[in-house]
Formats: structure tokens, sequence, C-alpha cells
């Protein structure tokens, strides 16, 4: 990846009938985007400002406004709330045009507003998350997902899968990747030279001793083992129902959680809002909303602007804390 000299960030506006363009929009009206280009469509930002009767100046990129807009046209027309499948390529042309301008160094760093993954794979393409889908782009072997708030970090072994298929996920090599890459992007990017982490077991209260579950016995215990003894700060595996409680949590950097709701919704709980999505892994900085479209809201005004405005705050972080690492 070439270095970015920009350091403005790119921000996807996410699927048009959703609050993806609400945000961006009401961002630009608080002057949160100075540093920012959004790429989306103009005609849907112009009237989806006129429907929230906000006044934004905007211009097309590489001209600045309160809104720099890289433009990308809408496949159909849009209605808020409305989801239309005609639409999927849009969404889809906007995350691979912003991947591949972020990871060319056009840019310094990826956010990404929610998309709709139902009405992609509605479309006729099979689509399970922005984070597979940018780990294909980049042709890497692995990524995590963190999630982050104020005062506890998330990252997951599995993402986006049934829970009948995380058991046979759970391999060794599964954990001892999403370890390994979460300890070097706590210390490339978090700057924390010692990175603290606890890890989940899989069954409830950790498998007790083989008698809940073995997995803990064959595959998590002898993995975290060999990452100890490389050297690396690692807990665990330990009962995720009293790993959450705030002063075992606040003693780590980070937890890393078996599947997707064994640790997300403790985070979303406690910081539901003002959290932010991560990806690590990646040949770039990527961040996202810790929410989805909100289909009902769109147009409406009634949005919070909370974890869209810290994702961006994160992302220029992170994007400084990158470069003191490798500058």
């Amino acid at each position: 990846m070439s270095r970015s000299v920009n350091k403005q960030i790119l921000i996807t506006s996410g699927e048009p009938a959703g609050i993806g363009p609400d945000l961006c929009l009401l961002a630009a009206a608080q002057n949160a985007l100075q540093d920012a280009v959004v790429i989306g469509c103009p005609i849907l930002f112009a009237e989806r400002a006129a429907q929230l009767g906000i006044d934004v100046a905007q211009a097309i990129y590489p001209q600045r406004a309160a809104l720099t807009i890289l433009p990308l046209p809408t496949r159909a027309s849009v209605t808020a709330g409305e989801l239309n499948p005609a639409n999927a390529a849009y969404v889809l042309n906007m995350l691979r045009s912003a991947a591949t301008r972020v990871s060319e160094g056009e840019f310094a760093a990826l956010m990404t507003a929610p998309i709709h993954k139902g009405v992609i794979n509605d479309s006729g393409v099979t689509f399970s998350g922005h984070t597979e889908f940018f780990q294909a782009l980049a042709e890497v072997d692995k990524v995590v997902m963190m999630l982050a708030c104020a005062d506890l970090r998330v990252a997951l072994v599995t993402t986006h899968l049934p829970l009948r298929d995380v058991v046979d996920a759970i391999t060794a090599e599964a954990i001892r990747d999403t370890v390994r890459i979460t300890e070097q992007a706590l210390r490339d990017h978090f700057a924390l030279p010692k990175p603290r982490i606890a890890v989940c077991g899989l069954n409830p209260h950790a498998g007790e001793q083989g008698h809940l579950g073995d997995e803990e016995l064959r595959v998590i215990t002898p993995t975290l083992n060999a990452l100890r003894k490389q050297g690396l700060d690692i807990t665990g595996p330990l009962p995720a129902d009293t790993l959450f409680v705030p002063r075992y949590s606040d003693q780590y950097d980070a937890i890393i959680a078996m599947y997707h709701d064994q640790g997300l919704p403790v985070l979303k709980a406690r910081g539901f809002g003002q959290a932010v999505n991560i990806t690590l892994g990646l040949p770039y900085i990527r961040t996202s909303v810790d929410h989805g479209t909100a289909l009902d809201l769109a147009g409406s005004g009634q949005i919070d602007t909370g974890s869209f405005l810290a994702a961006l705050e994160l992302a220029q972080t992170l994007n400084t804390d990158k470069d003191k690492c490798h500058g």
C-alpha cells in the first residue's frame, strides 16, 4: 500500500434508503466533515437535505465545502425508508471504489455508514457484511472485527455465522490469528506497548473443566498457552458471564469473544450510540458506526450522530497513531 499524503478520511454513505445520508448531512451541518470526503450520490444528498430541512454547502471533490462529495450516482430513485434491490449494485460499487482509493493511498482511512445486508442478498449477491467484503477485496487471510467504546474493546474470533456453524469455526488457527492481529493492532494503533488481553471460553462457565463442553480443553487452552510462551499477555479462557463485569473487564485492554452475540451485546449495552466498529488486519484503517440503517428514522431528522462522529474521530486518531508507529 502506498502511503497517503492526504489526511482526509473517506466516508461511504451506506444504504441510500437508510440513515447513512442523513448522518453525513447532519455531521456536515455541525462542521464535522472538514477533513473528510463522502462518497455517494449528489442528487440523493440534495433531496435528503431538503427533506431534513438542512442547508449545507455541497461541493464535488476535490473542491471543498461543508459536505465534499465524491460522486457516485444511484442506480434507481431513492425513497427514505424504502429498500430497493436495484440500488444494491450502487452500494457495492461504493464500497469497492472506497476500499480501492484508500488502499492506494488517496485517502488516509476509511469510515463506513451502515448498509443493509438483506437487500444486497435480495438482489442476488451473496453478502455477509462490510468486514468480509473488505477482507476479500484486500486478499488477506484473516481480519478481526473489534468494537470499542470508552471503557471496553471486544474483538471476535468469528463474525457473521449462524450459531450452528460457530463451534466448527473455533479452531486453533482462528484463535491464534485473532489474538495476534488484535495484539498487534493494540500496539500499532492504540499505543499500548504491552497489551493485556482476556479471552472468553466458548461454553457456559468456560466448559466447567470439560463437563459443559470440551472445546476449552482441546482447542482454546492449548492455543493460548502456546501464545503465552511467545510472550503475549493473555488470560483465559474465562467465563463470559463474569468476565464482562466491569471490575474484571477493566483489567484488560481488550477482550476476545468467540462469537458475535457473546461479546457485542455487552459492549452495545454499555456504550451503544458511542461505540465504534473497527476492522483489524486490513492494509488500511477502517472504522464504522455501531448500528444499522434504521430505515424507520431515515429522513426524520430524529437520529443520534454520536457513533458516526466517534467513528470519524477514531479513524483520524488511529491513522495518526499508525503514522507515529511506522512513519
